[in-house]
């Protein structure tokens, strides 16, 4: 009698091509080969962290690696939303394409939030300077004017303060008009901004990572906190907004909602359709990670547990590498290094730490970090 491999009781889907060779892309790759997952990615970067852990194709052998596989996932929602919808065509995709669709413009996102009943600030459609003077009278000042495609990091938005900063605002911004609108967005008051990660399975199942804080400087995320400190009373309203957009969208993978915390509740402002940089503390400081259980969905294996280990900070290498020895020193730290090069405003690595002091080592580490 001949034996089925074993291969194929571990692993349903042996490889996953990925959109994207970032390191994001390298993290879902790591947590997939252990359970007897292949990953091939699609990015056009030479030298990208993906390079690391396995083959690397580009747009030159574009249909070499659509046809290929049977099975599709990403690294980052600007992912082509044709090229997203031809994979759907006649393959898997998960997250699907109209995830995509709404991620991809602010616009889409804020009205789908709305449809479904999940609080956001007040905002307006901009088209020209008029209907940006009109958005500042009826949203009041201060306001943040944000293209509604594209932008990361901070980048493609402008905060208006004064009626000054009106023609400044669309100098700058305006020219995205030709090709979609912008997007006015009141001013609220918040305590602080957290974000949720969420994965669903094939069969529904959806399982939560705890809410976490984060801080950002310069418009780039620094640090988040797992568990969000003083949180557990927004967990229900959290857990049942991505519900109902992971539900909506039949999403399968990980999502991201990256909240703001005010008097009233939260306040939704983005969805990732993706694996999150916030969520990046749960290779250790979680049972089954973020990067782990989106590949365990997007191949049809069951989910893991998101339960956390031990409190975890996550901090990010942003622009240039400190000194490995200094950091490694520390007890209590892990070091991912993304094999990027150094340039200001990066994000080149991550450290997560997790320790009985937990206040006092992230002091130490964030002192390595200046």
């Amino acid at each position: 009698m001949i034996k089925e491999p074993i291969i194929t009781k571990l692993a349903p889907v042996r490889t996953i091509r990925i959109f994207g060779g970032g390191q994001l892309g390298l993290m879902l790759a790591n947590a997939a080969r252990p359970l007897g997952i292949r990953s091939v990615f699609l990015e056009d970067a030479p030298n990208c962290p993906a390079t690391l852990a396995g083959e690397v194709m580009t747009n030159a052998d574009y249909d070499k690696f659509a046809n290929a596989c049977d099975t599709f996932t990403l690294e980052f929602e600007n992912t082509p939303l044709s090229s997203a919808q031809s994979i759907e065509s006649h393959a898997k995709l998960y997250p699907p394409s109209q995830a995509l669709f709404i991620a991809q413009d602010r616009l889409n996102e804020k009205n789908l939030f709305n449809e479904l009943g999940i609080a956001t600030v007040p905002f307006l459609a901009v088209n020209s300077q008029d209907e940006l003077n009109v958005a500042c009278e009826k949203l009041g000042l201060p306001l943040v004017l944000k293209t509604t495609r594209g932008g990361y990091d901070g980048k493609g938005q402008f905060v208006i303060r004064t009626q000054d900063d009106i023609k400044t605002a669309w100098a700058e911004l305006g020219d995205a008009t030709k090709s979609a609108p912008l997007i006015a967005e009141g001013f609220i008051n918040f305590s602080r901004e957290v974000s949720l990660i969420a994965v669903r399975a094939q069969d529904g199942d959806i399982r939560y990572y705890p809410l976490v804080e984060n801080t950002h400087h310069n418009g780039i995320l620094a640090k988040t906190a797992a568990p969000a400190p003083n949180a557990e009373h927004l967990n229900a309203q959290a857990q049942n907004s991505i519900k109902k957009l992971l539900e909506h969208l039949n999403y399968v993978g990980v999502m991201t909602l990256e909240l703001f915390v005010t008097d009233s509740g939260l306040i939704a402002n983005e969805i990732a359709p993706r694996v999150h940089n916030s969520g990046h503390w749960s290779i250790e400081g979680a049972v089954c990670s973020q990067f782990e259980n989106h590949m365990r969905a997007v191949a049809g294996l069951p989910l893991g547990s998101t339960d956390i280990v031990k409190p975890s900070v996550m901090l990010n290498v942003i622009g240039k590498y400190p000194n490995l020895q200094d950091v490694l020193a520390i007890d209590g730290v892990h070091f991912h290094h993304y094999h990027k090069d150094e340039r200001d405003g990066r994000k080149i690595g991550h450290i997560t730490v997790m320790c009985d002091e937990l206040n006092e080592t992230v002091l130490k580490v964030e002192q390595l970090l200046k």
